[in-house]
């Protein structure tokens, strides 16, 4: 039997498959950072394609966390009404929705990738003035952050808790904290970026507060039967950054405050450092911290074959994979890897002549 067309069960929610859709921005929000038809169709198609957790691009827990302007949120009742159509969708095609929440930090108000410019988006265009634990600019040409204090900190530890309660709310099976590729709470844990000398800062243990806390916030807010996962940037591959031995320690940390899966990407708070990108790279990572910390974990990064998917959580380096860019090349990805892997593929009525 295929392991990869097993179920995971977290906490009060059973995934059908070990199959996630990774989150991947769209950049197609409306200005008030409302899901759009975009969004129904894109995380539905996954959905109708097999995949086991349909996760949302990073959604923002207040308007100057967004990336860019055209980013999603959830920092209010209308974010939760417009939602609830792609939730109850995506679960009605058997799949569990999941969203992602995140701080875009001091990489806020920033241009979408096919815009003509590059860098900070300015007032005029719909910009705002983002913040960071720090006042210094993520790389030229951004936007030059304010530093959060003790009131702007509390605030963020707010937003990521009332977002989780609008998530469940809005239909969503389980969220995710976005605590990775160099956005606000990976800010604050990394070294690179973090200079503070308060207690949000310095040694390890300070600069993981800040995770930690939305941690426990996020989980208080949701209750005991929704999972709760975070993504971590698992090493900036930097030796004077953060590293796996942190990750391994901060996993352990996450899964006490009531985390039940690390999802583990790598990068982001360097804008020049290495990375050894191949298939699976990431997945040493996931392997690594699910060994040592006793964590569930997600492998994610250039999964692209289903006898490498397989192998990834029949060998028990990973509970779950997240499949990204294969994953926008094949919506139906699943049902091949069924097929292939001689499980049951699981087809929609309407397509099963295929």
């Amino acid at each position: 039997m295929s392991v990869l067309f097993t179920p995971l069960t977290l906490r009060g929610v059973t995934l059908p498959n070990r199959i996630a859709l990774a989150p991947m921005c769209q950049y197609t929000a409306s200005p008030d950072g409302l899901p759009t038809d975009w969004h129904l169709v894109h995380l539905g198609a996954r959905a109708v394609g097999g995949v086991g957790l349909v996760m949302t691009e990073a959604t923002a827990v207040l308007p100057e966390g967004r990336i860019s302007p055209q980013d999603t949120g959830l920092w209010s009742g209308a974010h939760v009404d417009a939602w609830r159509p792609v939730t109850a969708f995506v679960a009605a095609h058997g799949a569990t929705p999941v969203v992602q929440l995140a701080h875009a930090g001091f990489k806020a108000s920033t241009y979408r990738p096919w815009a003509p410019r590059r860098g900070g988006v300015p007032d005029a265009e719909g910009g705002w003035t983002p913040v960071g634990p720090g006042s210094a600019p993520f790389v030229a040409g951004y936007r030059v952050p304010t530093a959060l204090d003790e009131a702007g900190i509390a605030g963020v530890v707010e937003a990521f808790a009332a977002a989780a309660g609008r998530a469940v709310d809005a239909g969503f099976a389980a969220v995710e904290i976005h605590a990775a590729h160099g956005y606000l709470l990976h800010e604050f844990l990394s070294p690179l970026t973090n200079h503070r000398d308060d207690g949000w800062g310095g040694d390890r243990s300070g600069r993981m507060r800040l995770t930690l806390a939305v941690a426990r916030a996020v989980r208080a807010a949701v209750g005991e039967h929704v999972p709760v996962l975070t993504r971590i940037s698992a090493t900036d591959w930097d030796p004077a950054g953060w590293t796996a031995d942190d990750s391994v320690v901060l996993a352990g940390e996450l899964a006490a405050a009531g985390v039940d899966l690390v999802d583990c990407s790598s990068g982001g708070a360097s804008p020049t450092a290495t990375i050894p990108v191949g298939p699976g790279y990431q997945v040493p990572l996931a392997a690594r911290v699910r060994r040592e910390a006793g964590v569930a974990t997600g492998a994610v990064g250039l999964i692209v074959e289903p006898e490498q998917a397989e192998e990834i959580v029949a060998s028990g380096d990973a509970d779950l994979v997240l499949l990204g860019r294969e994953l926008l090349r094949d919506p139906y990805w699943p049902h091949r890897a069924a097929a292939k892997l001689r499980a049951t593929p699981t087809w929609p009525a309407q397509y099963a002549r295929a």
